[in-house]
This record gives C-alpha cells, sequence and structure tokens, in this order.
C-alpha cells in the first residue's frame, strides 16, 4: 500500500479526522495561553476561594483563589508537552533497538530481543514511582523516565517491519554493493517501516499523558506550584463531592486528550498497517 492511498484512507476515517481537529484545537488553546488566559497563572485570590464556575472565572477557582481555566491551560501546554516528547524518545529508542536487531540479525538480534522481553517483564507503574521518587520531578526527568520505560512494543514492531524488510531485493543489491548496516538502516529500512511506526508513536502520546498525570496524582510528577492536569487532580481529591468542578475539567481534559490521541492512533493503524487493513 503506497503512503499516499494510506492517507486518503485516513481521510476517510471520521472518527479518526475528529479527533485529529480536537486535539488541535486543544494543543491550539494550550500554546495560546498567554493570550487566552483572562488571569496571571499564579494570580492568588484569597477572598474567592473554590469559586463555581461564572462569567468571572469560566472553570471556578482553586483551594487558593486561582483561575482554574487559566492553570487548565497552563497545565495543558506541560501534560501533552510531556505526552510528546515522552513518545518521541520511547519511540526513537524502540526504533533504533528494533531495527538494529531486525536488521543485523543473529547474535545482536538474540541479545536485544531478550533484554526487551527482561524490560516487558519489570512492572512499569512501580518502577516508574521508584524512579521518580528519586527523580526532581522536572520535565525533562518526566521525560526521560517515561520514555526510556515505554520502548519495547515500538522495538518489537519495528523489528518484525525490519525483518521483513531485510529481504527484499533492493536491499540484497545494496549490500552487494558493500552498503554499510547503518546506511541501510537510516535509508531503506526505517523509511519503508514508517507506517507501524508513526502507530506506535500516536499511541504511545496518549500512554504517556495518562501515565503522567497517575503520577502528578501521587505526588510523584510535575510538582504544584507548576501546574498540569495530573496535579490539579491530585489538589482536587479532597473536595471531588463538595467542589465537583475542580476534578471534573481536568479528568474531562485528560480522557478527551487520550480518547482522541487513540482514535487517531486507530485510523493510522486501519490506514498503514497492512496486518489491521481488510483490503
Amino acid at each position: 500500500m503506497s503512503r499516499g492511498s494510506g492517507w486518503d484512507r485516513f481521510r476517510r476515517h471520521k472518527a479518526a479526522v475528529a479527533s485529529v481537529a480536537v486535539f488541535a484545537a486543544l494543543g491550539a488553546a494550550c500554546l495560546a495561553a498567554p493570550v487566552l488566559a483572562p488571569y496571571q497563572i499564579d494570580a492568588i485570590d484569597l477572598g474567592n476561594l473554590r469559586a463555581p464556575p461564572s462569567l468571572t472565572h469560566l472553570m471556578g477557582t482553586d483551594d487558593l483563589g486561582r483561575d482554574v481555566f487559566t492553570r487548565m491551560l497552563y497545565g495543558g501546554r506541560i501534560s501533552i508537552a510531556i505526552g510528546l516528547l515522552a513518545a518521541l524518545v520511547g519511540t526513537g529508542l524502540g526504533a533504533l533497538i528494533g531495527a538494529t536487531a531486525g536488521f543485523v540479525g543473529r547474535r545482536l538480534d538474540s541479545v536485544l530481543m531478550r533484554f526487551t522481553d527482561v524490560a516487558f517483564a519489570i512492572p512499569t507503574l512501580p518502577l516508574l514511582i521508584v524512579l521518580s521518587g528519586y527523580s526532581e520531578a522536572a520535565l525533562i526527568s518526566m521525560v526521560t523516565i517515561i520514555g526510556g520505560l515505554s520502548w519495547m512494543a515500538t522495538a518489537r514492531v519495528v523489528r518484525s517491519e525490519v525483518l521483513t524488510i531485510r529481504a527484499m531485493p533492493y536491499l540484497e543489491a545494496a549490500r552487494a554493493l558493500g552498503a554499510a548496516n547503518v546506511t541501510m538502516i537510516r535509508r531503506h529500512a526505517l523509511p519503508n517501516a514508517m507506517g507501524p511506526l508513526i502507530v506506535a508513536a500516536t499511541l504511545a502520546v496518549g500512554n504517556a499523558i495518562v501515565i503522567e498525570s497517575s503520577l502528578s496524582f501521587l505526588g510523584l510528577g510535575v510538582q504544584p506550584p507548576t501546574p498540569t492536569w495530573g496535579n490539579m487532580l491530585m489538589d482536587s481529591q479532597s473536595t471531588m463531592a463538595s467542589k465537583p468542578w475542580l476534578t471534573i475539567f481536568p479528568g474531562a481534559a485528560i480522557l478527551l486528550v487520550v480518547l482522541a490521541i487513540n482514535f487517531i492512533g486507530d485510523g493510522l493503524r486501519d490506514s498503514f498497517d497492512p496486518r489491521h487493513h481488510g483490503g
């Protein structure tokens, strides 16, 4: 299937296209936070604590009187950035390991795949909690930890694709002409495995956002006063029943973004991965 026909198929996937629009709109709103936010991110109003949504404060205020809508916009920048960057790290590492294992083969393939199996067998969430507890829980730390523990599925997918690509006649010809393995992986193997790689990267974004939100909810993610949707949920847990808007808005944002990313991933998989295409 050509790349062009894959994108044509994706454009006919209505849920995926709608999800692209939703994710793009949310991302653009978060990027435009300095313009759209009606208040300063750290503006405290002790006379207006936990106020319900109103025309003055569209999503109410939190336990320090800070505007929730403002913090939602700035928090979304951090949460989405961690998701995108962690997915980039995990997908890049997985592509490198999977392509190397599949293309070089033999003993190196066995070593890398056994290492991948061991990494898969380690319970991810407890390890994330331990590593987060020893890190400074800054954005770079979260990206490194989450990305460094989410590459295994991508490595397996890329290895499977590269094993098929490696036997193609044009690669045999390139090998006979003395092309180096690194060159053939970079110019031929990875570009031809790009369909499944795009799908893996897309789904990894949603997974990373959920992980960051879970760690922040446990108090191990990015620390206040820097807002993320996860630590906004953590701050609101004591008032879930009495002040539900403090929980509903960040929870709905996480749900909406992750659903949108998953629908985009489903659309990409149906369009680019022949194993999920019935045509």
